[in-house]
């Protein structure tokens, strides 16, 4: 069915108290169940599933993926399969579209876990309480969404912009429910058989579940997921070849063979270029550059607690040189590209200050639909100035400073909502980091000063910014503005509570003795890029560049002007670059064993493409199946790694 809209004629010259009525009296669907019982229920257990599965993948790749399209999937195919077998109704479009909404929210949750936060625990060596962190995250997100909507009524009542992501979710809604529903099955079984065939094989890799099969047995058999590790076994007993670099074993450098089936999937979702980009850099990083400054002696061994030299290993080269070269190029990459999209600045002037039409005669149309703004001029002071408190009590940051960035914080939440409702691009990391330098100006003793700062600007934002993503396609299948916000705010709690006791299970499992430590957030199989990235720029900001070996100086300017660049030839060519700066940056920082595996599927989906033409039955799968397929593998290889991490802390800690 197609969805009916404006004209572009109609949006142009009409008022919005024109467009408002039209909507109610062509798109509104005022008799139809949205925000009910069992769609709450769903989204609140689906949302905090995959805030699980996000906090997983972030951990490894900083990257958090977006959930709405995998839950419309899934619950579209559990409710008509409950409802063929008689168990239940089918979901209406809107309980799906209500669904979504708290899933996304509950999934875009984990953001401030795997950077902001995880970076101030790294770097005052503080644990923050679990339910510290949950409180002060939803407060955040909380007031993302009242800011929300009194752009809401501008962005998308009147200027009816694009949304893009948003307008996708609607039109697989609308084929769902009213056209090709026989192709959301088959998406759905092909996500499931992903899922299912991955989570053997992840059990099959996974120590602790495996030992738990085998009856608690210490030297329980499993899997290596690592492939090159029977190589140097053999190696070990017949004295065969060890590969090396300038004298450095691969091993020492990261480079290893690794089947990671999420990372696999990871890769598909990322695409052919950015995946490319990434091997790039890990390539340049651990295969010339690390070699080169280990030789030299500018990346050695350090002393350990008791004096002696602990060995090197690919965290302590990336801590003590590749972390500035590439962090160079990630900021310096997405503050450019940033600059480089004028219009998502001039639109947000000509949006908020532009004139208005005038205005009809006659009531507020969509009174008793919209979310009141009162709820948002009142709540948005309250609830800034409660989140400014728990920054204080929580974080130590000044509360005169806190309050200080509010203003700052405001401003780029608003160009983060005008970006998302042009590109589906939400430039947090980019946004964040502006406030991090500012305020990292006024205070620089204090690292919690800009990194939770930076970490208020990134959960408002992202949290206005997603909540009229999921408002779009609401709007364009006729639901309640009011009950979509109700259900983010579910969303909210639902990745709070499902996210934040998880994150210290996966990342600080507590040792022999039952202690944790913020010096385990980032590992070999976590870590932790985003935070990696976070931290750097407040050590930056605290010690300054004088501190750091002339040859890491060098390396961030040559980074910085690649990265420059690259982004500058986007912007002239007014297309992609084949390369990304930002994704370079992200393989300096990530396991190179992970970029190689992501280099891989993307490569493997790419290849199918070319393979299959539009109409054959291996496009449909391979092609039109890409998401589901890459979402199953994910979804598989993360709960069945959290389970395997959680029977570990619960049955098997220390040993």
């Amino acid at each position: 069915m197609a969805l009916a809209h404006l004209t572009d004629e109609q949006t142009r010259t009409w008022t919005r108290e024109q467009k408002d009525r039209w909507w109610f009296e062509n798109v509104w669907r005022g008799d139809l169940p949205q925000l009910t019982i069992r769609s709450g229920l769903t989204g609140f257990l689906l949302g905090g599933i995959l805030s699980a599965t996000n906090l997983y993948i972030g951990g490894k790749t900083g990257v958090t993926l977006g959930v709405g399209l995998t839950s419309v999937i899934l619950a579209f195919a559990m409710f008509r399969a409950l409802s063929r077998a008689g168990l239940g109704k089918d979901f209406t479009i809107l309980e799906n579209n209500a669904m979504q909404s708290i899933a996304t929210a509950a999934g875009y949750m984990t953001m401030p876990l795997v950077s902001s936060l995880a970076a101030y625990m790294m770097i005052t060596n503080t644990i923050v309480p679990w339910w510290q962190m949950a409180v002060w995250m939803s407060v955040m997100s909380l007031v993302g969404v009242l800011v929300a909507f009194p752009l809401k009524r501008r962005f998308i009542n009147e200027d009816q912009l694009p949304f893009p992501e948003g307008r996708a979710c609607g039109v697989v809604l609308d084929a769902l429910y009213h056209g090709a529903a026989g192709e959301g099955v088959f998406k759905a079984k092909l996500l499931g058989i992903a899922a299912g065939v991955t989570a053997l094989y992840q059990l099959l890799v996974s120590d602790g579940l495996m030992r738990l099969v085998q009856f608690g047995r210490a030297e329980a058999w499993h899997l290596q997921e690592r492939l090159d590790h029977y190589y140097y076994v053999l190696a070990a007993q017949y004295e065969l070849w060890i590969p090396r670099i300038l004298g450095t074993e691969f091993r020492t450098l990261g480079l290893r063979l690794t089947l990671d089936a999420a990372m696999f999937g990871v890769g598909g979702l990322m695409g052919i270029r950015i995946a490319t980009s990434v091997v790039i850099g890990t390539i340049v990083n651990f295969m010339v550059l690390a070699p080169i400054m280990i030789a030299r002696g500018d990346i050695a061994p350090r002393p350990g607690p008791t004096g002696e030299l602990m060995p090197l290993n690919r965290a302590e080269i990336v801590n003590q040189w590749s972390l500035w070269w590439g962090v160079s190029m990630m900021v310096v990459g997405s503050l450019i590209a940033l600059a480089g999209k004028p219009e998502i600045f001039t639109s947000v002037f000509k949006n908020l200050s532009g004139k208005r039409k005038a205005k009809q005669p006659g009531e507020d149309v969509l009174k008793h639909i919209e979310l009141p703004l009162w709820i948002s001029y009142v709540g948005v002071p309250v609830f800034s100035l409660l989140g400014c408190w728990l920054t204080h009590i929580f974080f130590g940051v000044p509360l005169w400073l806190a309050m200080l960035s509010l203003p700052l914080i405001f401003v780029l939440t608003v160009i983060c909502v005008n970006s998302m409702a042009l590109t589906s691009w939400t430039p947090t990391s980019s946004l964040s980091k502006i406030t991090q330098f500012t305020i990292g100006a006024i205070d620089r003793a204090n690292p919690a000063s800009n990194l939770i700062t930076g970490g208020m600007t990134a959960e408002v934002a992202s949290n206005a910014a997603n909540l009229l993503s999921d408002i779009k396609p609401g709007y364009m299948l006729g639901a309640k503005p009011r009950q979509q916000a109700m259900g983010h705010i579910i969303g909210i709690f639902s990745g709070a509570l499902a996210s934040t006791p998880l994150f210290f299970i996966l990342f600080m499992p507590p040792d022999a003795a039952g202690l944790r430590s913020p010096m385990t957030i980032a590992s070999d199989q976590f870590p932790m890029p985003s935070a990696l990235q976070w931290r750097g720029v407040a050590e930056l900001i605290q010690r300054g560049v004088a501190t750091l070996p002339a040859s890491a100086i060098y390396s961030m300017i040559g980074a910085a002007v690649v990265a420059a660049f690259i982004e500058i030839m986007t912007i002239i060519r007014k297309r992609p670059f084949p390369l990304s700066s930002v994704s370079i940056g992200l393989g300096v920082i990530l396991p190179p064993e992970y970029c190689f595996t992501m280099f891989f599927g993307a490569l493997f989906f790419w290849w199918q493409s070319r393979r299959h033409a539009v109409g054959t039955k291996g496009h449909r799968t391979w092609v039109e199946g890409m998401e589901p397929i890459c979402a199953g593998l994910i979804t598989g290889a993360a709960l069945v790694g959290i389970g395997n991490a959680l029977t570990n802390a619960l049955l098997f800690a220390g040993g």
